[in-house]
C-alpha cells in the first residue's frame, strides 16, 4: 500500500476548471504596467509560475475603471486594448499546463496612491493622480485623497463595467476571475459601517451595505461563462471595534454562494488605521476554518503567512481551507511549487525542459 498523496497536490474541480494542485498565487500589485496594460515583465512574472507548476496563477488587482487603480502603474481591463496583452500571457501559461486567473478591483477612496518606493499617499494631479471615489466623502486618512461621495448613478456605473471587465477576461482566455471586496478597497468600504455612512439603500442595515457587492457578483456572473469559476476575497474582519466582523462575513458568504460563487478567498484587514491585527503564522485560518464550516458548498482559500509545505498541508487537513493563496513566499522562491513537491514526497511537476534540474534542493 502506498500512502495518499498530500492533499496540497491533489486536484480540485471547480466547476469545469480542474486545478492541478490547491497552490495558488495571490494576486500581488506588481506597479509595472502603464496605461493599464500588461507588458513584458507581466509575461515573465506570471508565466514562471506556470513553469513551476503553481495550481492557479491569480494577477493583481486589476481596475475595472481608471479611477479604481490603487496606483497609475496598476493593471487595468476598462479597455478592449488592455485583452491582447493578457491573453498573450493566457496562450503561454496554457501552453505549460497553468491557469490563468484575474482580479478584479476597483480602489474607491484608496485609489491615486504612490506605489510602494515612489511616494507616500496621495498622488497629485501634476503627476498624474486623478479625483477618487467613495461611500462617502471620508478619506481613509489625511495621507489619501479625499473622495468624491458615489451617487447611485455611480454605482451602477461601476458595476456595470465589473461586468464589461469579465466579459474582456473571457476574451482574453482567461481561466477564473476573483472580485476583489477585501482590504479597504471600494466593495470592502461598502460592506463596513467604519466606512459607510450612506442613509440611502446601499447604506445602513446589513441587507443595504451588501447590496453593492451582490449587484456586482450578479452583473459578473452573468456576463462570465457558467463553467467557468467565480471567487471572492474579502476580508473577514476589519480588527476594530464596530466594523465589518467575522458573522456579518459568515451571512455574506452564504448569500455570495447562492448568487454562484464557487470560492471565498478569505483575508483581513486593511480597512481603517484603526485596526489592531494580532499577526502570527496562518493567523486568518480561523476565520477560513469558521466559514467553511457554516457555509457548506462553498469553496474556501486560506492565505496570510502560510509559508511552509507543512503548514499549508496541515491547514487542507484540519479541514480549514481547500485552496492555499501565496503572496510573498511565492514571490521571494518562484519554485516554491517544486520544493513543496520535494518536501512532501511528490515528485516535482517539470516542464521538459527542466528535467534536467531535477535535483532541486531546498
Amino acid at each position: 500500500m502506498t500512502a495518499p498523496a498530500p492533499l496540497l497536490f491533489t486536484p480540485l474541480t471547480l466547476r469545469n476548471l480542474t486545478l492541478p494542485n490547491r497552490i495558488v498565487l495571490s494576486p500581488m500589485c506588481m506597479y509595472s504596467s502603464q496605461n493599464g496594460l500588461a507588458n513584458d515583465f507581466h509575461l515573465v512574472h506570471l508565466g514562471q509560475y506556470a513553469l513551476s507548476g503553481t495550481g492557479l496563477i491569480l494577477a493583481e488587482a486589476t481596475a475595472v475603471s481608471p479611477e479604481g487603480r490603487i496606483s497609475p502603474e496598476d493593471l487595468g481591463l476598462w479597455d478592449d486594448a488592455h485583452t491582447l496583452p493578457l491573453g498573450r500571457i493566457a496562450d503561454f501559461v496554457h501552453a505549460y499546463g497553468g491557469r490563468l486567473g484575474v482580479q478584479l478591483a476597483h480602489a474607491g477612496r484608496k485609489a491615486s496612491t504612490y506605489a510602494p518606493g515612489r511616494g507616500r499617499g496621495a498622488v497629485p494631479p501634476e503627476r498624474g493622480g486623478w479625483t477618487v471615489i467613495g461611500p462617502v466623502g471620508n478619506a481613509f486618512s489625511d495621507l489619501y485623497p479625499q473622495p468624491r461621495a458615489m451617487t447611485v448613478d455611480d454605482i451602477h456605473r461601476v458595476t456595470a463595467d465589473f461586468a464589461a471587465a469579465a466579459r474582456r477576461a473571457e476574451v482574453a482566455n482567461l481561466d477564473t476571475i476573483e472580485i476583489h471586496a477585501a482590504h479597504g478597497y471600494l466593495l470592502h468600504q461598502f460592506l463596513s459601517p467604519l466606512a459607510n455612512a450612506r442613509t440611502d439603500e446601499y447604506g445602513g442595515v446589513f441587507d443595504n451595505r451588501v447590496r453593492f457587492l451582490l449587484e456586482v457578483v450578479r452583473a459578473v456572473r452573468a456576463a462570465w461563462p457558467a463553467h467557468k469559476p467565480l471567487f471572492v476575497r474579502v476580508s473577514a474582519t476589519d480588527w476594530a471595534t464596530g466594523g465589518w466582523d467575522l458573522e456579518q462575513t459568515t451571512e455574506l458568504a452564504a448569500r455570495l454562494r447562492d448568487e454562484g460563487v464557487d470560492v471565498l478567498d478569505v483575508s483581513s484587514g486593511g480597512l481603517t488605521t484603526a485596526q489592531q491585527l494580532q499577526v502570527g503564522p496562518a493567523y486568518q485560518t480561523r476565520f477560513a476554518e469558521h466559514i467553511r464550516a457554516q457555509v457548506p458548498g462553498l469553496h474556501i482559500m486560506a492565505v496570510g503567512l502560510i509559508e511552509t509545505p507543512e503548514l499549508a498541508e496541515s491547514v487542507l487537513q484540519s479541514g480549514q481551507a481547500d485552496l492555499i493563496a501565496l503572496g510573498r513566499p511565492l514571490l521571494g522562491d518562484p519554485h516554491w511549487p517544486w520544493h513543496a513537491a520535494q518536501r512532501l514526497g511528490v515528485t516535482p511537476h517539470l516542464p521538459q525542459a527542466y528535467q534536467r534540474g531535477t535535483r532541486v534542493k531546498d
